[in-house]
């Protein structure tokens, strides 16, 4: 496994950052930033629900952004950092876009496709392979997400339990 390196501490926490945008918002907080030649040049964070759509990934948005500043779609020089490892969809557009590292904070043994259900990455059969860093600020990258998903389960039991009240209100005292 490669050492994890000061840099790339520093461009998790601005990936971090991204996904602290995206809890803000109520979104599984996922965040992303492309870097080129040091600096950051596309950005993304999880807006799935905000934006109704299945495609507002953090890497999906960042990798847009960072295309249109490298004006191509190819981001052969640059390296992609996230919090959360992509799913497949976004680790089969970081192939499409020649992305040749991707960083990422914490894995994801339920839909990760960068090495935990499957290695869309480093399939030899495509044309292009992605060097992997895995654990980069691992620690703070899974519990942004426990806590996301902890507070979710509260909320979702706290407004079952209401709806469940409201319905014992409103019968009608005859139906009992």
């Amino acid at each position: 496994m490669a050492r994890i390196t000061s840099i790339q501490d520093h461009y998790m926490r601005e990936a971090l950052k991204q996904a602290r945008k995206a809890l803000k918002l109520g979104e599984v907080p996922i965040g992303c930033v492309i870097v080129h030649q040091g600096k950051i040049i596309g950005r993304g964070y999880n807006r799935r629900n905000t934006d109704k759509s299945t495609l507002s990934h953090a890497e999906i948005t960042a990798i847009k952004k960072a295309s249109k500043v490298i004006g191509d779609w190819r981001l052969e020089e640059c390296t992609l950092y996230v919090t959360l490892e992509p799913c497949q969809m976004c680790a089969g557009a970081i192939v499409q876009a020649r992305i040749p590292q991707v960083v990422m904070g914490c894995m994801n043994p339920k839909a990760g496709c960068a090495g935990s259900i499957l290695n869309i990455l480093d399939m030899k059969e495509f044309n292009h392979q992605v060097d992997t860093v895995k654990g980069v600020l691992e620690q703070e990258c899974s519990d942004i997400l426990k806590e996301f998903f902890t507070d979710l389960r509260i909320r979702n039991k706290a407004e079952k339990e209401a709806r469940k009240a409201n319905i014992i209100l409103d019968k009608p005292e005859g139906n009992l």
